[in-house]
């Protein structure tokens, strides 16, 4: 049967494919973004009658709920939700300012919990549902310059984790999706953010724009072939709770999960210590 997408930050990259994916594989979508014509021009050519085009800033919820009821009104029930819209702020934690941290974490973090909010009833609703939650793998491992930008990611996590046992009983999955790096405008000089102070301490290695701008446009990972993964993903009975896009995600993982599996083994005794007796 045919599905219905709700796709965020649909102007580009994941978004924007996932979107060309799914209409591909025959299913109806609605991509939502800030700029309609920057949506016009990613998607164009695709199949219009099956596309509806909406406006969205996810940081604000009362445009969530217009966009979801315009989702509605269009094809009368939503299927599969993608919560892509995003964006990076990178910089030592301490060169960021609590207005930049808030900014990032009303897009990448309180994004996910609007649309959802909106969504979710309507799932509950149908009885039936997939929500697609585009982490990362800064919300799996943390890096340098990535603090703020991880702790949207890593929250994303754990509450797709954490939603996905409430909202089981009403035949809704839950995935959270950790891309590695891929060839998206993330890291583009228009897109990403830098923290705006500098503490001088840090100069000595180089500046957060130095290191990470050089990735953009030489990442491995291809945003056409991860829509394609997440209309199969979309497809089963049984979904994965937590997906990795890109062979440098599971790689860096699972050194990751064994380094964390080896010091868990390291202190387990004291760890054990601190269990009361009654």
């Amino acid at each position: 049967m045919s599905k219905v997408w709700f796709i965020t930050g649909a102007g580009s990259g994941i978004g924007a494919e996932t979107a060309r994916a799914a209409l591909g594989a025959g299913d109806r979508v609605v991509a939502t973004g800030r700029n309609l014509d920057k949506m016009s021009n990613a998607l164009r050519g695709v199949a219009s009658d099956r596309l509806a085009v909406v406006q969205l800033d996810v940081a604000d919820a009362i445009q969530a709920k217009a966009a979801v009821d315009k989702a509605m009104e269009a094809f009368g029930r939503i299927d599969v939700l993608v919560n892509n819209a995003g964006y990076s702020l990178l910089g030592n934690f301490e060169e960021l300012t609590t207005a930049e941290i808030d900014g990032l974490i009303s897009t990448n973090l309180y994004g996910v919990v609007h649309v959802m909010r909106a969504v979710i009833p309507v799932m509950r609703k149908q009885r039936a549902g997939h929500v697609i939650n585009i982490s990362s793998l800064a919300g799996i491992i943390g890096f340098k310059h990535c603090g703020a930008y991880s702790a949207a990611k890593f929250a994303v996590e754990g509450l797709s984790q954490s939603m996905a046992q409430e909202v089981a009983q009403f035949g809704i999955t839950v995935t959270a999706v950790a891309p590695g790096f891929f060839r998206t405008d993330l890291l583009d000089d228009q897109n990403a953010k830098y923290g705006s102070s500098t503490i001088d301490d840090y100069a000595a290695e180089g500046s957060a724009k130095a290191m990470w701008s050089g990735y953009n446009g030489k990442q491995q990972g291809d945003p056409a072939k991860l829509g394609d993964a997440l209309v199969k993903i979309a497809g089963m009975d049984n979904p994965p709770k937590q997906f990795l896009a890109g062979s440098d995600a599971v790689t860096a993982t699972r050194a990751a999960l064994e380094a964390r599996l080896e010091e868990l083994r390291a202190f387990e005794d004291l760890s054990n210590s601190t269990d009361g007796s009654f």
